[in-house]
């Protein structure tokens, strides 16, 4: 196994190069895990299903995906990061083949879980770039940086590929984002490096039984915990919105045409691209109050969407924008936890650490998921949902932000216990804002 770690030097342009390969693996993985929510209204057409079953592909892609984090982890610690991403890749285009070419039910799950699988070896293999290639002070702008850049492949599903499905169709779609995929692993196989030569590199071999002790390690590191619950409690609203059922909401629920249900999708992704860097900013300015963003963030979240579900009538156009704005800094938010988790581990089982935190917010979403599509069925059956179906669905979030906001401050007082221990106190916050301005260091 073997971990780099950026030690004192000024990042050079071949990082940036190699970055921004990683940057573009995470971009097609997006697009490959996004591409199913603006196909939803298709997809119940082509496979005669209903609302239910149509979760469930979302559902049995983020199973795979959350249950592959910690494998992934290890292997990342194990194999490094261009091997995975290539393998991801790689497994990305069979399952958007397979979608491609299948009319039946049980095809379309395959493709999904190859697609959940390809996804889970991207992002993580990604962000381990960052520390691996760039010096620790641009580590956590960098890490929000290519979680929200990443985000602009839901743009390429809301937009180019649901004009693709409305014109040539079903087919043509799925087999150009394979074709897209095939050329990311030409790339990454060309020009990504896991580190530089000058990088200061840990090299170990472990059993599978030392493997079991890091893992346990990981997770009994107070940060990790807490890093888990930031990223459970901050991702899954948008996530939910983004993956499946925002599109079906704002557009059977609300009545907007596919084009401005598009737009708004791109407005979340805009929103989640312009709060990452300011919350990385914050996060390296203030690490012991790296938490705080995710508590007020999902605040925020919870009274937004409590607005939304109690409006008299039909949402209105400010409040649904307000709305998508919100759920768009949870994905900037929930990279907090990855963040906790650097700082908390050492560098050769980082992948592990991170895999583990990474199972938060998609263990959230994809119980939130099947939860939405299964209150839908019962309320409207074949049906198409009304507003007031909907409104009943989403209201489902709230289990997820009740026991996300518990174990978050529960966790963060460990975390701080553990922090006292060391002999690194937490101030008081009226205390820090008199000698540390919020911005400024």
């Amino acid at each position: 196994m073997s971990a780099a770690v950026a030690v004192g030097r000024r990042a050079s342009g071949r990082a940036y190069l190699v970055w921004g390969v990683g940057l573009l693996a995470y971009i097609i993985a997006i697009f490959n895990r996004t591409s199913l929510g603006v196909a939803g209204p298709s997809a119940l057409e082509r496979f005669s299903t209903g609302a239910a079953v149509l979760s469930t592909f979302a559902v049995v892609q983020l199973v795979v995906y959350a249950a592959m984090q910690i494998p992934v982890g290890v292997l990342l610690d194990r194999f490094g990061t261009k091997r995975l991403l290539l393998a991801g890749a790689l497994v990305m285009v069979a399952g958007q083949t397979v979608l491609a070419v299948t009319t039946a039910v049980p095809g379309a799950f395959a493709g999904r879980v190859l697609v959940g699988l390809g996804d889970a070896m991207t992002f993580i293999s990604v962000l381990r770039l960052v520390p691996a290639w760039f010096p620790p002070q641009r580590v956590p702008v960098l890490t929000q940086v290519t979680g929200m850049v990443g985000q602009l492949g839901q743009v390429l599903s809301a937009v180019p590929l649901a004009a693709v499905l409305a014109g040539p169709g079903w087919s043509v779609a799925f087999g150009g984002a394979a074709a897209v995929g095939a050329l990311v692993a030409v790339l990454v196989l060309v020009a990504l490096r896991d580190s530089p030569p000058d990088a200061v590199v840990v090299r170990t071999h472990r059993t599978v039984r030392q493997v079991r002790g890091e893992l346990a390690s990981a997770w009994r590191e107070p940060g990790t915990r807490l890093g888990f619950w930031c990223h459970f409690s901050s991702q899954f609203a948008g996530m939910v919105f983004a993956l499946l059922w925002g599109f079906p909401f704002m557009t059977q629920g609300l009545g907007l045409s596919t084009v401005a249900a598009g737009s708004m999708l791109t407005v979340l992704v805009g929103g989640a691209v312009a709060a990452g860097p300011v919350l990385g900013r914050l996060t390296a300015l203030h690490p012991l109050r790296r938490s705080n963003l995710v508590l007020g963030i999902v605040g925020v979240t919870v009274v937004v969407w409590t607005l939304v579900l109690l409006w008299p009538g039909g949402v209105p156009p400010v409040l649904l924008v307000v709305l998508v704005l919100v759920l768009s800094a949870g994905g900037p938010g929930s990279m907090v936890g990855f963040d906790l988790a650097r700082t908390y581990n050492p560098p050769d089982r980082l992948g592990s650490a991170t895999g583990l935190v990474n199972t938060g917010g998609f263990t959230a979403s994809l119980l939130t998921v099947l939860a939405v599509g299964v209150v839908l069925d019962l309320l409207a059956g074949t049906s198409t949902p009304t507003l007031a179906d909907f409104r009943w669905a989403f209201a489902v979030q709230y289990v997820g932000w009740a026991l996300g906001l518990v174990m978050v401050v529960r966790t963060r007082r460990q975390a701080r216990r553990d922090l006292a221990a060391r002999g690194v106190l937490v101030l008081p916050l009226q205390q820090v804002w008199r000698t540390r301005p919020l911005w400024r260091a």
